[in-house]
C-alpha cells in the first residue's frame, strides 16, 4: 500500500518565508500555496465568540488550551 504524504504546515512571516522552505529543503521550483490571514483575524474571531464563550462558562485560557491541543495533534512536536 502507498503511503499518502500529508500536507506541511509552516507557519512565518513573509519577509522569512523564503528561508524557511531554503532550511527545510524544499525546492525554489516546487509548487507551494500561501495563505495570507488577515492582520486581525484573532482578533475578529475572539471578538465575535467570546459571548458564546462565557455563556458556556469557558475561559480564554480553556480556548488556548485547546487550540494548543488541536496544534499539537496536527503538528507533533511543534514547540
Amino acid at each position: 500500500m502507498t503511503k499518502v504524504a500529508e500536507p506541511q504546515f509552516i507557519e512565518s512571516t513573509a519577509g522569512q518565508v523564503a528561508a524557511e522552505l531554503t532550511r527545510r529543503g524544499i525546492a525554489p521550483d516546487r509548487h507551494v500555496t500561501i495563505t495570507i490571514e488577515p492582520d486581525d483575524w484573532l482578533a475578529e474571531v475572539r471578538r465575535y465568540s467570546r459571548p458564546k464563550v462565557i455563556e458556556a462558562g469557558w475561559s480564554d485560557e480553556d480556548i488556548d488550551r485547546l487550540i494548543k491541543q488541536a496544534q499539537e495533534e496536527v503538528e507533533p512536536g511543534r514547540r
